[in-house]
C-alpha cells in the first residue's frame, strides 16, 4: 500500500502530499487524493536522499578494525596495541601524521613492535609503513615499484600507492559493508561514488554483491566492466607528487580511455598534479563532460577559467578545512592558503562543485562537511580562506544530483 505524506515542503518550497511506493515517489501535489497510509509532515522540509561523490568503501569499513593513530604517540600507540594482542598476530593501524613527528624507520617499527607484524597507513593513504615481520610475509621478491628501497637496494618497510598490490600479497576477506551502510543511510546518504583507483573486475564483483542499500557507482581502472549492481564511472588517474607521470604518457593513458567511451577523473590535491592533469587533457585532445578533479586541494585563480571552460567538475571536501584546517595553518604555504578547497570562487567561475567525504580520510558526516562549507572554520576556531565560504542551500546543493 503507498505512503503518503501530508503537508511536506519540498526543498523548502510550498506544501505538498507525495504518494510513495515502493520506495519511489509516485505522485507529488497539493491534497493528493490517493489512498494509502498518511502520515503528516507537518510543514517540514524533505530533502532528496544525499550523495557522497566521493567515498573508499572497503577501506572505510576496514577502518572500524584498525588501530586508528590520530593525535596519538605511535610507539605509546603501537605498545598498547601488541600487549592485548596474541603474539604474532597482525596489527593493522591507520591515520598516521607524519607532519608532527617524520616517517619512522624500520628498526623503530621493529623495536616498537618486536613481536607483531604491523602495517600503518598515513593519514593520507598513500604510504603503508611495515616492520620486519610484516615484510617476510611479502615474500622475497621480485618487488613493483611501488615498494621503496633503503640504500642497500632492499625493501625499507615503505610502500606507496601499492594497495592493489598489498592486498594480493596478504589476502584476507574483504569487510562487511552492512554497518557502513547502515551509518550512511543514517545521514541521509542514499547513493555513493566509490573512487578507488584500482577497482577492477575483482573488486567489482565484490561490492557489487555487497548489498548496500545505496545506489553505487564505481570508479577504476580501465579493466572494470559494467554491471547492472552498478554505475560505471571515470576511469581513476591516481597522480602523486611522488611519482608524477610524463604528460606525454598521461595523455596516451587519457586517450586510451577516450576509446573505451569513458570519462576520466584524477587525483589533484598539489598544484603539480593539478597542472600535470590539466595539460596531459589538453594533449589528449580536451576534456569531456563528466571528466572530474578529484579534490581540488591547491587550486590558483587564474586556473579557474580553463577549468570552467573545459566543462570539468571538482569534487572537493569541505570537512577537510574543519578536521584537518589546524595543522594546514601551520604547515600549509601562507601564499597557498587562499587557494586551499576553493568553493565560491569556483561556483562563481562556472565550475560544477560536488563534495564528497574521501572517508576514511576524512568524515563521514555530510552535514558536518556543510557547516565547514559555510563557516571554513577549523576545529580550533581558525578562519581558513573565509572569502571561498558558501551559503547553507548551496552547501546542500553539493551533496545532491
Amino acid at each position: 500500500m503507498p505512503l503518503i505524506l501530508r503537508n511536506v515542503r519540498p526543498m523548502g518550497g510550498a506544501a505538498v502530499d507525495i504518494a510513495i511506493c515502493d520506495g519511489r515517489v509516485t505522485a507529488m501535489g497539493p491534497r493528493l487524493s490517493v489512498p494509502g497510509e498518511v502520515w503528516d509532515g507537518g510543514g517540514n522540509a524533505i530533502l532528496p536522499g544525499l550523495i557522497d561523490h566521493h567515498i573508499h568503501l572497503f577501506a572505510t569499513a576496514a577502518k572500524r578494525d584498525s588501530l586508528d593513530l590520530s593525535g596519538a604517540s605511535l610507539p605509546a600507540c603501537l605498545g598498547s596495541a601488541a600487549s592485548s594482542r596474541p603474539v604474532g598476530s597482525w596489527i593493522r593501524a591507520i591515520g598516521f601524521d607524519e607532519t608532527r613527528s617524520g616517517f619512522p624507520s624500520l628498526a623503530d617499527l621493529d623495536d616498537w613492535v618486536p613481536g607483531h607484524p604491523v602495517r600503518i597507513q598515513s593519514r593520507t593513504g598513500a604510504l603503508w609503513m611495515l616492520n620486519s615481520l610484516a615484510l617476510a610475509a611479502l615474500g622475497s621478491g621480485p618487488f613493483p615499484d611501488c615498494v621503496e628501497r633503503g640504500q642497500d637496494g632492499m625493501p625499507n618497510g615503505r610502500i606507496w600507492r601499492g594497495d592493489a598490490w598489498l592486498r594480493a600479497q596478504l589476502p584476507s576477506a574483504p569487510p562487511c559493508l552492512h554497518a557502513l551502510g547502515q551509518e550512511l543511510s543514517s545521514y541521509g546518504i542514499t547513493a555513493v561514488t566509490d573512487t578507488g583507483a584500482s577497482n577492477g573486475p575483482d573488486e567489482g564483483r565484490l561490492l557489487g554483491c555487497a548489498e548496500l542499500p545505496q545506489r553505487l557507482t564505481l570508479m577504476g581502472t580501465e579493466t572494470l566492466p559494467p554491471s547492472p549492481a552498478y554505475t560505471l564511472g571515470p576511469v581513476k588517474l591516481m597522480l602523486d607528487d611522488h611519482v608524477l607521470p610524463s604528460i606525454d604518457a598521461l595523455a596516451a593513458r587519457i586517450k586510451g580511455v577516450r576509446a573505451l567511451g569513458r570519462n576520466v577523473a584524477a587525483h589533484c590535491v598539489t598544484a603539480a598534479e593539478l597542472v600535470t592533469y590539466m595539460a596531459a587533457l589538453g594533449e589528449a585532445g580536451g576534456a569531456m563532460r563528466g571528466d572530474r578533479i578529484e579534490h581540488g586541494g591547491i587550486i590558483a585563480a587564474d586556473l579557474i577559467p580553463d577549468i570552467a571552460r573545459a566543462g570539468l567538475t571538482v569534487v572537493t571536501q569541505p570537512n577537510f578545512i574543519h578536521d584537518r584546517g589546524d595543522r594546514y595553518a601551520e604547515t600549509v604555504d601562507p601564499g597557498d592558503l587562499p587557494d586551499l578547497y576553493r568553493l565560491r570562487s569556483l561556483i562563481e567561475g562556472g565550475v560544477t562543485v560536488l563534495g564528497g567525504s574521501d572517508a576514511p580520510y576524512g568524515s563521514l558526516d555530510p552535514w558536518a562537511a556543510m557547516r565547514a562549507a559555510r563557516d571554513r572554520k577549523s576545529a580550533g576556531g581558525l578562519s581558513i580562506g573565509a572569502s571561498e565560504s558558501v551559503a547553507a542551500s548551496q552547501a546542500l546543493q553539493l551533496y545532491l544530483g
